[in-house]
């Protein structure tokens, strides 16, 4: 197998494979009503497709005049993955039939974030592979498949949990929540990205606050899936 063949071969099952772990996780807490799987295919696939549009507005970003990583950078870089995020999940569900209860709107949130995940971490492992450090790859990948992988999951489902807490709510109140959910996906995306920067030498205890962040997440989630329509 050609060198070329073999990197990107190697790279994208170590890459999507651990979003698919995580996505047939994730997929459980709806299994009583569980969303088309061709539609949840088509919003990891544009999540996957948003990273060939995220990575060259973050390396613009990365050349403004300010210059290196400041915390405006990674603010910004945050902002560009959580946005581009969402408009996968919106364009490939979101503004669908498909969105019929309130738990639908984490599930593809998740989805797009998974999908987000692993074209990035394919290309993390592909530049690894491609200079011959095939145990340096294993070691990030399972990193990236405890840590930022998850990361991408929270930041994302932060939004889902407040599209559905509005989900019966009036439309006014559903963007109120919606911008609240993107902004505070933006947040946590950005102090975590800066805790990493600043923690390098011990990512795991920051990465111990992206699992307990889950935790109030799968939470909230509980809360979204108790959540009647009102009656009339």
């Amino acid at each position: 197998m050609p060198p070329f063949i073999n990197t990107l071969f190697l790279s994208l099952i170590g890459g999507i494979l651990p979003s698919l772990i995580w996505l047939w996780f994730w997929l459980k807490e709806d299994r009583l009503h569980p969303e088309p799987k061709s539609r949840i295919m088509l919003v990891f696939l544009l999540g996957m497709t948003s990273v060939f549009i995220v990575l060259p507005i973050e390396k613009a970003i990365y050349h403004i005049p300010w210059g290196g990583i400041s915390i405006l950078t990674v603010l910004l870089w945050a902002s560009t993955e959580e946005i581009f995020k969402y408009l996968a999940g919106y364009f490939g569900a979101l503004r669908g039939k498909d969105l019929d209860e309130p738990i639908d709107a984490i599930i593809y949130m998740i989805t797009a974030a998974l999908g987000f995940s692993a074209l990035e971490n394919a290309l993390f492992l592909s530049n690894l592979i491609d200079v011959g450090l095939f145990s340096e790859s294993i070691i990030t990948g399972n990193s990236r498949f405890i840590g930022a992988t998850l990361l991408h999951v929270a930041s994302s489902a932060s939004i889902g949990v407040m599209m559905g807490l509005s989900f019966y709510k009036k439309p006014v109140f559903k963007k109120i929540f919606l911008f609240t959910g993107l902004s505070a996906s933006i947040v946590l995306h950005t102090l975590f990205n800066l805790l990493i920067i600043k923690l390098e030498s011990n990512i795991f205890l920051v990465f111990s606050g992206v699992w307990i962040v889950l935790l109030m997440i799968i939470v909230l989630i509980e809360k979204v899936k108790s959540i009647r329509a009102p009656r009339t």
